[in-house]
């Protein structure tokens, strides 16, 4: 980031913050000043005990199969292997924990404040340095201990530790930066030692250990004072305190530590509550968001009930509406949407490759609050949900839960509409993202995600990056890159940076479902508009037809002609031959062959473009720092006023 570049971002972010925000940031940063001229011993600890353990029983209960995946992937981690955001890696027997394997380069040292964390030059991948010290593979390595008994496992866990503890005093270098980091770091080192409990070392390490002591008292000491704050109380603030909250009851050995907790709790509640619908969808609109704030609550409460500290009924109430509307928007493979930002972030990790996440999670919801009739069927096993149902007292909620499945979230615009056959469509009519600065919002109004028996047909092209690849960064953000309109080659929000939206377009649902009794039997319907570009309104209707299997779309705009570009996104499995403005579409799954019909509007004269770089076009991310080539179907030309582009997607076999 070049220094005029950085201070044209801090104005428009500047611009973006109210005057509450401005105050605590200012604080913040003389706050930051005072501390790097002396650093507090962690004040003496005698007689320290962990009390916060797993009760009797808890490891009988879990899966065969779910222990079987753990120890598996325990033993990859005991010879140095695992894998973050495609990237390989060979060195975790002994790792560096400032290397970044992606770029070769190695975070600078020094004063933690003054990394420049978001240069990729100057520091590598920050993704890639931060996601090991998030300790997840030592969670891991301490469930494998748990349910094998094995010393091997729980004194690899301890070299790691003490490795880390020693290479990163606290507040120096980049793990001391980001407070997301500190608080699922700290929630990893609660259920380390809760796992480790039948470890001959394992009070040596944590509670008889003076240096790990000392980091824990200034992870929270350090979240305590540097909590994010109005523009950025996204998910980072739930994880800061979800992990400030963890480690305050599982670690309350300080004369503070009661106070952490009360504070972590009450800023816990009034986030989780902020963060979140009344219809219990997550307010970034971002999918897998969902998912990280979900894990983070439920972990926050399983801590809460296993220290007997009562927690607002507003906490429970939020964490079983989240569960609740994930069950209702999974599609029959049990995947969510793939809405908004993703970047593979998880709360807390006991399990091994091929554990699905968000079986786990509604598998969890269903200990913990009791699944609905409605509920699609979990029929994969975890390590997790026993562990966190161990810990969660199970009682009664006065909530009104849905008594069918809903398909329209009025207040997070998100429509689902379902056909025969496992045709699955998600709209998206809602807001553009979550607070001033929309950080993990996509310009994707109006956008439709199309499935087929969990085949992603009309796909959302994910996410890919974060930081050091603008141009790619911009592309999977941008409205090109989703199913919808575009016009004049704008995009319908404008982008201040990576994490900045300076303009947001406003959508609006017009109908969705069956609007009224004369409607077709068999016909579920959706439209909306929105404003983001300006003196012109886009309006997109969508009609499912289950009789005959097709998907109706059709695209008007009001206002002056203008020149328009309408994309569809195939999936990465899809094949498409494109003759005129029809394509014939084929894919593959579970061994039988599949095809549809995409009939397009023939006013637009259509391209397909597969994985094209310059400028990038037709590319999907399966997962953060993945992206692999997938078919993109644009059609160009002008649109007039009242003009309708209509498109017919109909499934053939």
């Amino acid at each position: 980031m070049s220094g005029a570049t950085s201070a044209g971002w801090y104005l428009r972010r500047l611009s973006r913050m109210g005057p509450q925000e401005v105050g605590g940031r200012v604080a913040d940063t003389v706050r930051r000043r005072r501390w790097r001229s002396g650093l507090p011993d962690a004040p003496g600890v005698a007689g320290a005990r962990f009390t916060a353990v797993l009760p009797a029983g808890t490891l009988a209960a879990v899966p065969p199969d779910a222990a079987k995946r753990l120890v598996a992937e325990a033993d990859r981690l005991m010879d140095g292997h695992a894998e973050y955001f495609g990237v390989v890696r060979d060195d975790l027997v002994a790792p560096d924990w400032w290397f970044d394997p992606k770029t070769g380069r190695r975070a600078p040292s020094g004063y933690a404040f003054d990394v420049p964390y978001r240069d990729e030059e100057a520091v590598g991948d920050i993704k890639q340095i931060w996601e090991l010290s998030r300790h997840h593979h030592l969670t891991v390595l301490a469930a494998a201990y748990a349910v094998t008994g094995e010393d091997r496992y729980a004194e690899r866990v301890a070299e790691h530790l003490r490795s880390w503890w020693d290479v990163n005093p606290p507040l120096r270098g980049v793990h001391w930066t980001s407070g997301i980091e500190l608080g699922v770091r700290l929630l990893s080192w609660v259920w380390v030692r809760r796992l480790l409990e039948g470890w001959a070392g394992a009070s040596a390490l944590f509670e008889s250990n003076p240096v790990a002591l000392q980091q824990i008292w200034h992870h929270q000491r350090w979240l305590a004072a540097f909590p994010s704050r109005g523009s950025s109380a996204n998910n980072h603030v739930i994880a800061e305190a979800a992990g400030q909250f963890a480690g305050a009851c599982a670690f309350g050995w300080f004369s503070e530590s009661e106070r952490w907790r009360d504070d972590a709790l009450r800023s816990l509640e009034r986030h989780l509550r902020s963060n979140t619908f009344d219809s219990g969808i997550n307010r970034e609109l971002a999918s897998e968001y969902h998912g990280l704030v979900l894990e983070l609550g439920l972990a926050a409460l399983a801590e809460a009930d296993a220290a007997e500290v009562p927690v607002p009924a507003s906490v429970r109430l939020v964490l079983l509406r989240m569960t609740d509307a994930l069950a209702a928007v999974v599609d029959n493979r049990l995947r969510p949407p793939r809405q908004g930002d993703a970047d593979d972030g998880y709360g807390l990790v006991v399990d091994g490759a091929g554990t699905d996440r968000w079986s786990s999670l509604l598998a969890t919801g269903d200990a913990v609050f009791g699944r609905l009739d409605w509920w699609p069927a979990v029929t994969g096993t975890d390590v997790r949900t026993p562990l966190l149902a161990a810990l969660v007292r199970r009682t009664e909620s006065a909530a009104v839960r849905p008594t069918r499945r809903p398909d329209h979230f009025a207040d997070a615009g998100l429509t689902v509409l379902r056909g025969p056959e496992e045709i699955w469509c998600r709209c998206d009519g809602g807001p553009h993202g979550f607070l001033s600065i929309a950080a993990h919002a996509h310009a994707d109004a109006l956008s439709v995600e199309v499935r087929h028996d969990g085949v992603d047909v009309l796909a959302d092209p994910g996410t890919y990056c974060y930081h050091g690849q603008p141009e790619w960064r911009q592309y999977f953000r941008s409205t090109l890159g989703h199913n919808t309109l575009q016009l004049d080659g704008a995009d319908q929000s404008g982008s201040g940076g990576p994490f900045l939206w300076t303009r947001h377009a406003r959508s609006r649902v017009l109908t969705a479902g069956a609007a009224d009794g004369t409607a077709d039997a068999g016909v579920t319907r959706w439209s909306a508009e929105h404003d983001g570009y300006r003196g012109s309104v886009h309006r997109r209707r969508v009609e499912l037809t289950a009789a005959d299997r097709q998907l109706l779309i059709v695209d008007e705009v009001q206002g002056p002609r203008r020149a328009a570009k309408l994309a569809f996104h195939l999936g990465p499995a899809v094949a498409a031959e494109l003759v005129g403005s029809q394509a014939v579409l084929s894919w593959t799954v579970d061994g039988e062959d599949r095809s549809a019909v995409l009939d397009l509007p023939g006013q637009l004269d259509w391209q397909a473009h597969r994985g094209e770089t310059d400028p990038p076009l037709g590319w999907y991310s399966p997962g953060f720092g993945r992206r692999q080539p997938a078919t993109v179907l644009v059609g160009t030309g002008d649109v007039d006023e009242g003009e309708g582009f209509t498109t017919v997607l109909t499934f053939t076999c």
